[in-house]
Order: structure tokens, then C-alpha cells, then sequence
């Protein structure tokens, strides 16, 4: 049974609900909120301020949200927390089959307007993730993608992610020369760039109960569209 979501002045903030039934609670994030917490920061995240609206303000309830993936503090768009563990355990083992799309908007243009980038990816010990051409040495990692709309300067990608391994998108990008706007890690520090232009976008799932396929879906943000059309 879906609940009914609340009015917006009572989301938790930096997300919108977008959906929410006894087994999973589907919101989108604003960019800078981490999805669960660091030993600096506790409670500025996506994890504790749903479990908050959860238990709408019953410190003693046992209702609580688990962490199915996480996005990158300084992605936005669709997440997804179980409600319980068998939830979690479900979506979890199902998760490489779901269906996930991204919205980016990177600099440059590439020559192929749609296409597979594919690559093995391995960390160093500045956490930094970079592809490898052994299989043994990093993870196996599929990105597609599809030019929406460019300009001199830039572009606009739809991208499909096949694998979800750590800074999948950015690395990949970046390796072709065409880093993510805003991207400090894998790009260039940039004057006058409000956020890292990468957006989850669109979620396809199988719900866990019913097995009834569900998808969510987010407009291309206002800001990626200003870039392209800067």
C-alpha cells in the first residue's frame, strides 16, 4: 500500500519524497548532502534525516530506513532506502539488473554522440579511481551514453549505468577528456560553478513485495540546461 506523501514543507531538507510504502521510501537529493554519515558529519545526511521522518519524532519507534546504494555527495537525484532487511537484502542482490540513467553535463564534445565506454576500475591509496586495462587488477565497469544537446563548449549526456562501481561516470569521462562540470576530484577547479552537474535520473526497480516493475523519474535540472545554454 503506498502511503500518501506529506506536503513538501514537511520533507526532511534536501529531499523530496517521491515515493513511500511499508517496504521502500524513494527520494530525490539535493547536491551536497552525503547519503550516510562520516565521522565528521552525523547528521547532515540523506540516511539520518529519513530515518527522522520516519519515526516522526518518536525517538522510541522502530521504524528505520537501510541503505540500499549511495550517491556521491555531490550527486543529486533519485535514491532509494528499504524499510526493512529483507527489502534491503532483496534490492541489493537485484540491483545490477535495474535499469539506471544519469543526466551530465561535461565539458567538451565528443566525437561519438552515442556509445559504450568500458573499462576495468582499481583505486590507489588517495582513493582515486582510474582504469586499468587487467581484469584482475580493477573491477569491471559499462557506461553508455547519448548526447542530448551540446554546445561549443559542452555537453549534455544521457548516460545508462550498467555497472555501479565507485565514481563510475566521473572517471570515465574525465579519461576521455571530457570531465563532468565541477567535478574537483577528476576535473579542474572552475570559478563561478554552483555544483557537480551529475544527476540520477531515472530508477527502474522491481518493487520487492509485489516483484510489479516500478520506475522514477526527475527532469533534467534547471542548472544543466543554463550551462548548455550559456
Amino acid at each position: 500500500m503506498k502511503f500518501k506523501i506529506p506536503p513538501k514543507r514537511f520533507h526532511p531538507k534536501g529531499l523530496s519524497i517521491l515515493y513511500e510504502d511499508h517496504d521502500i521510501l524513494v527520494a530525490d537529493k539535493v547536491s551536497g548532502l552525503l547519503t550516510v554519515s562520516t565521522e565528521k558529519v552525523r547528521e547532515k545526511t540523506a540516511h539520518y534525516l529519513l530515518n527522522e521522518y520516519v519515526r516522526k519524532g518518536n525517538q522510541k519507534s522502530r521504524n528505520r530506513v537501510f541503505i540500499v546504494h549511495r550517491l556521491d555527495r555531490d550527486t543529486s537525484g533519485i535514491i532509494v532506502f528499504a524499510k526493512n532487511e529483507r527489502t534491503k537484502r532483496f534490492l541489493q542482490e537485484e540491483w545490477q539488473g535495474f535499469n539506471k540513467k544519469y543526466y551530465a553535463v561535461v565539458h567538451g564534445t565528443l566525437a561519438k554522440k552515442e556509445g559504450l565506454i568500458t573499462s576495468y576500475l582499481a583505486e590507489n591509496r588517495a582513493h582515486i579511481m582510474y582504469s586499468v586495462d587487467d581484469p584482475k587488477k580493477g573491477k569491471l565497469a559499462r557506461t553508455g551514453y547519448k548526447v542530448l544537446r551540446e554546445s561549443k563548449n559542452l555537453s549534455l549526456l544521457e548516460i545508462e549505468l550498467f555497472t555501479g562501481k565507485k565514481n563510475q561516470i566521473r572517471v570515465h569521462f574525465s579519461e576521455k577528456g571530457c570531465p563532468v562540470i565541477g567535478d574537483k576530484k577528476y576535473g579542474k577547479k572552475e570559478k563561478g560553478i554552483k555544483r557537480l552537474a551529475l544527476h540520477s535520473a531515472s530508477l527502474t526497480i522491481l518493487h520487492p513485495d509485489s516483484k510489479e516493475k516500478m520506475t522514477f523519474e526527475t527532469a533534467v535540472p534547471a542548472y544543466f540546461n543554463s550551462l548548455v545554454n550559456g
